[in-house]
């Protein structure tokens, strides 16, 4: 069955300005490009609850972030830095930003939600029609009560899962795949993110259970982010690692060279700092 989409959005009301540390920023310098690259900000990150994952690509956080919203890099230092003061935002030690007053402020709908509710207005409307017309000569129409709208909803729902069921016997491709099992372990994947793993799949030859055993490594570790698996999988090409007997045959090394050594004296080539 086709995967379902989760929509998501801020519910910003009074309160969101009335906020002391919103109001305060009014009478600062750039205080109202701040607000909304604030603003930005939580959007940025509903998709990954709430956290802006440092992907690597440059030095710092806020250089991706620049590049992502399209704005300069001093204003994201200075939201950035601002908002941190305050507590709102908070930095962690891979350099990901979580931030807490969106995880307040959020909501989200299945698209069979909104498919639904649409689905439901329709069906009054068409009533309302129905109601204003019934006494013309010659009608038939009937008006339908909410518990036969509810039963045709719930019938045409069963008849699209079933037409879905049937469309997803096909098995889904390798890069599909890779999508699929990185959201069912670490989360919502982004374009950049899932062009990267496929290009260690398409041009530099790595099997499918090898990109996966990254990702399981990165889940098995409590390190759910991007640059995590990254890490791991630049590790395994720059070894000239692609298949899953290398990597099978690389922590037999690594468990060889570990005899008669501490465990504080080597470390896993799994695992990546």
């Amino acid at each position: 069955m086709a995967k379902t989409k989760i929509y998501f959005w801020l519910k910003v009301d009074k309160k969101f300005f009335d906020n002391i540390f919103i109001k305060r920023l009014k009478n600062m310098p750039g205080g109202y490009t701040m607000t909304v690259i604030y603003i930005r900000l939580m959007l940025e990150s509903l998709e990954s609850d709430c956290i802006l994952y440092y992907e690597g690509y440059f030095n710092e956080l806020t250089e991706e972030l620049a590049l992502k919203l399209d704005v300069s890099e001093d204003d994201i230092q200075m939201t950035m830095a601002y908002f941190t003061k305050c507590g709102l935002i908070q930095i962690d030690g891979d350099k990901n930003a979580e931030l807490l007053q969106a995880k307040a402020m959020i909501q989200q709908e299945t698209d069979q939600a909104a498919y639904m509710r649409e689905y439901r207005k329709n069906k009054r409307l068409k009533i309302g029609k129905s109601y204003n017309v019934r006494n013309k000569p010659n009608n038939v129409e009937k008006c339908k009560t909410e518990i036969e709208i509810e039963k045709e909803i719930e019938i045409e729902l069963e008849e699209e899962a079933e037409i879905e069921k049937k469309d997803s016997s096909a098995p889904a491709s390798p890069t599909a795949e890779i999508s699929n099992y990185y959201q069912s372990r670490i989360g919502v994947m982004d374009g950049q993110q899932y062009q990267i793993l496929t290009e260690y799949l398409a041009l530099d030859g790595m099997e499918l259970e090898v990109i996966k055993t990254a990702i399981d490594k990165a889940a098995d570790n409590s390190k759910r982010s991007f640059s995590y698996i990254n890490s791991i999988l630049k590790n395994w090409r720059q070894n000239g690692i692609k298949t899953m007997v290398q990597v099978e045959d690389e922590q037999k090394q690594f468990q060889q060279k570990k005899q008669g050594r501490s465990d504080d004296d080597i470390q896993d080539p799994f695992i990546y700092s």
